[in-house]
């Protein structure tokens, strides 16, 4: 009879295994292919795989009392046999006494502890290593191997053949290059996974991304000289570089997410995505699925799985806008998040760890909200580890002359409409306006102005200003009173002054008119009403 040795050695299975392992993708595949293909052989008993992997199950681990370090144990992945008899239960089922086997324990153990092979050709040379004699007995076990795959001086697992033959040493050089190759594979295998999930968070990202590309309505960097400004940066400095959960106040319009994203740039996570969620337009049945994501089959249009916006910011920031519309309800489950790191996605019931950096925003008195019991006061201390507000644009006046350049500048290249120019009649009314809409409205402001002119002198149409601002303060005692004439005075002089820097070009570029924020039409009315003349033209 031949030996098992000889029986392997011939087999077209066993042939075409070497290159079946090189095609698994996974390492649970790799190590069923093997234990199914190595099992398969003539008097092979029982073939199992296990895999070296971080402690799970150990208060209920039936060697939990051998066991001396519970940080990591062999994981049984893998397992297939023909018994002599029909059992009660299956030889492919993966639990039972040696699920688990601790590291440096039993044969199994010890293969994973130290990555050299136990073989024993022939059980009665030696049945010390048998721990069920009785089944061995029964079943006509022979031999026995134990294999580490071990890949550039790293165990991975151990498989164990079961033989109804003697062993040869034929065999067991077989058996060692499977396990080699099994575990290299299983190394290309883990990369593979790597290489994918790194695809697959960097797709999530550029599809979140496309997202927020197709909404924004950036303000572009911070732009101002204001003292004000300048303490906003200088918190951002303080801040950016710590991972400190940051809460920043402001009226709407002010910039609050721009602020958010100099932080995150920053930081030593800039390099990561920065992650948006809009607190006030999620539907309130659907915050669950958009912080943590959820699972194909969790609710009604739940049509595949779906990452959260947590999972999504793993390793960078995210950034919760209007933070104070988050319903009462669903706050403790951010909170949770917040405290331990960790989440599951609606209909799954693993946990996920999470590393990301919560960077919040609202327009809303969030202690006010506190005190009305809408907001949850542990939550509101978690978010306000450092908050940051940011001023309304009428308490930096100083700044609107450079941002309304920096946004012409900006509406003239994505209208294509070059040549715009603000002249100083526009940013006086600029800076005298009251903005109620602060940064954003501006903006509108000038992207409206970039459209509307017909030439480049661009005509700023402000909104009407509510009755209480056109009203304005109550005036003082102390309020001069400039009579009419006087203010016509200044009028010509500021006129005069114009026509003098021009030579008295009122059209075109540079003219009067344009220097003076006006129509040439209208100038030329007023030249006339105010009488003027051009120098040796004669009178005044």
């Amino acid at each position: 009879m031949a030996t098992l040795g000889e029986r392997m050695s011939v087999s077209p299975a066993l042939r075409d295994l070497l290159l079946e392992i090189g095609d698994q993708r996974t390492p649970h595949a790799v190590l069923s292919t093997v234990t199914k293909r190595v099992a398969e052989q003539e008097h092979v008993a029982l073939a199992r795989t296990w895999l070296m992997r971080p402690g799970d199950i150990c208060p209920r681990c039936p060697m939990r009392a051998e066991c001396s370090d519970r940080t990591r144990c062999l994981h049984l992945v893998a397992s297939t046999g023909r018994p002599a008899k029909e059992e009660p239960s299956s030889w492919d089922r993966l639990d039972g006494r040696f699920t688990r086997f601790p590291i440096g324990v039993r044969k199994v153990g010890r293969i994973g502890a130290t990555g050299e092979c136990i073989a024993v050709r022939n059980i009665d040379e030696d049945s010390t290593w048998i721990a069920d004699s009785d089944w061995a007995r029964r079943e006509g076990i022979l031999g026995f191997t134990g294999q580490p795959l071990i890949f550039k001086g790293e165990v991975f697992g151990v498989v164990a053949v079961f033989t109804r033959a003697t062993l040869t040493q034929h065999c067991l050089d077989w058996l060692r290059t499977i396990a080699d190759l099994a575990a290299a594979s299983i190394a290309n295998a883990r990369a593979f996974e790597k290489i994918e999930s790194l695809r697959s968070q960097l797709e999530l990202e550029n599809e979140y991304l496309r997202e927020e590309v197709s909404e924004a309505r950036a303000f572009g960097d911070i732009i101002g000289q204001s003292p004000a400004l300048r303490n906003i940066v200088q918190q951002i400095e303080l801040v950016a570089p710590t991972d400190a959960s940051v809460l920043i106040l402001g009226e709407s319009g002010t910039g609050k997410e721009l602020v958010a994203q100099e932080i995150h740039r920053r930081s030593q996570r800039g390099a990561r995505a920065l992650v948006r969620v809009n607190c006030a337009s999620v539907p309130r049945e659907l915050y669950e699925s958009e912080f943590f994501g959820h699972v194909k089959g969790a609710f009604t249009g739940a049509v595949r799985d779906r990452a959260g916006r947590f999972e999504l910011a793993h390793g960078g920031t995210l950034f919760l806008d209007e933070v104070g519309e988050i319903p009462l309800e669903l706050q403790s489950k951010l909170l949770r998040v917040l405290q331990e790191g960790t989440y599951e996605r609606v209909g799954d019931d693993k946990t996920r760890d999470v590393d990301a950096r919560v960077v919040a925003a609202t327009n809303r008195d969030l202690k006010t909200e506190v005190e009305a019991g809408r907001f949850r006061q542990d939550l509101y201390y978690r978010l306000n580890v450092f908050p940051i507000d940011v001023p309304p644009l009428r308490k930096r006046k100083e700044d609107i002359p450079l941002l309304a350049r920096e946004f012409l500048r900006q509406a003239a290249r994505r209208f294509n409409v070059p040549g715009r120019e603000l002249a100083q009649g526009n940013l006086m009314a600029l800076q005298a306006y009251e903005w109620p809409g602060n940064v954003r409205e501006l903006m509108n402001v000038i992207e409206r102005a970039v459209i509307t002119s017909r030439s480049k002198a661009l005509r700023i149409e402000l909104p009407q200003a509510s009755k209480s601002q056109r009203a304005g303060p109550a005036p003082s005692e102390d309020t001069t009173i400039v009579p009419h004439a006087e203010i016509k005075r200044i009028e010509k002089e500021n006129t005069l002054a114009a026509l003098n820097r021009t030579e008295w070009r009122v059209h075109g570029p540079g003219g009067a008119a344009e220097l003076l924020g006006m129509r040439p039409t209208t100038l030329a009315s007023r030249i006339k009403r105010m009488g003027l003349r051009p120098p040796g033209a004669g009178g005044a």
